[in-house]
């Protein structure tokens, strides 16, 4: 991609995210945890972020899908549905006593026995997993040579997941996961059927808050790894970048230093000429 296309995508894409309307998320708005770093990488010249997501944890009842005449699970566009999902770990505690009071939602039924035929389990069955799922960022990098160097910056921190794809978009993810199932939905009945206790919930609730702790401390590492390898060590040629990382007090010796060079050069012309 030519410099002034990569411009004029970044400033396509930033006018997007300080636009006042919804994007394109489910959320329908930037996480919160993501903003100072993608202020940060936004800064430089040479990156533009494309997407984010700050970490969420989830509870997912999976669908059914019809492929070559069989009946298999599916998505969420094929009849999967979110049960709970949130961003927010404050919104971890409690997310199953909401679920049980909410009036929309199914029969459920909590720790189930064998009158659920939870033994029968096979390919077909439509399960209710529990998932964390942390941070992920897309960026879009101007040359190979920035996507390297944001990579490597990446994977230094642990996020050992990243990679470069085409168009030298950088993923920056890592492995802080938690994918389990918890329940299934009874095709007879059409109940949620938790084969879990509550207390066995409780549980992963608690680890998923320790992964929202941890995966905030390596968000928060990366941010000062890109800021001190990458932000503050731009091309030390490029005088424009260089004077927005001076200080008022090195801006001034850095100006006198080049006036007595200026004045050094002239009386040595001034001597060349008698």
């Amino acid at each position: 991609m030519s410099q002034n296309a990569f411009d004029q995508k970044k400033a396509s894409i930033l006018n997007e995210i300080n636009s006042p309307q919804p994007d394109l998320s489910p959320k329908g708005s930037i996480d919160e945890l993501c903003i100072p770093i993608m202020e940060l990488i936004n800064s430089h010249k040479d990156m533009v972020t494309t997407s984010s997501c700050s970490g969420r944890v989830s509870v997912f009842a999976e669908g059914t899908k019809n492929y070559n005449e069989e009946t298999k699970v599916g998505g969420k566009g094929q009849g999967g549905r979110w049960l709970f999902v949130s961003h927010d770990s404050t919104n971890v505690i409690g997310w199953l006593d909401r679920l049980i009071h909410d009036s929309e939602v199914d029969d459920i039924i909590v720790n189930t026995n064998d009158s659920e035929d939870n033994s029968k389990f096979d390919g077909a069955t439509r399960y209710i997993l529990y998932k964390y799922e942390p941070f992920i960022l897309h960026v879009k990098c101007r040359n190979f040579e920035i996507a390297s160097k944001l990579y490597n910056t990446s994977m230094g921190c642990g996020f050992r997941e990243s990679g470069i794809g085409s168009n030298n978009i950088v993923a920056i993810r890592i492995n802080i996961k938690l994918d389990t199932p918890i329940g299934f939905i009874n095709e007879g009945s059409n109940r949620l059927a938790f084969f879990v206790t509550e207390r066995y919930i409780r549980l992963l609730d608690n680890i998923t808050l320790t992964k929202f702790s941890d995966n905030a401390k390596k968000i928060k590492q990366l941010y000062n790894k890109i800021e001190s390898d990458i932000i503050q060590k731009r091309d030390p040629g490029n005088a424009v970048e260089k004077k927005l990382t001076e200080t008022k007090e090195e801006r001034r010796q850095r100006k006198m230093k080049e006036g007595l060079e200026r004045q050094r050069l002239l009386n040595e012309t001034k001597s060349n000429e008698l």
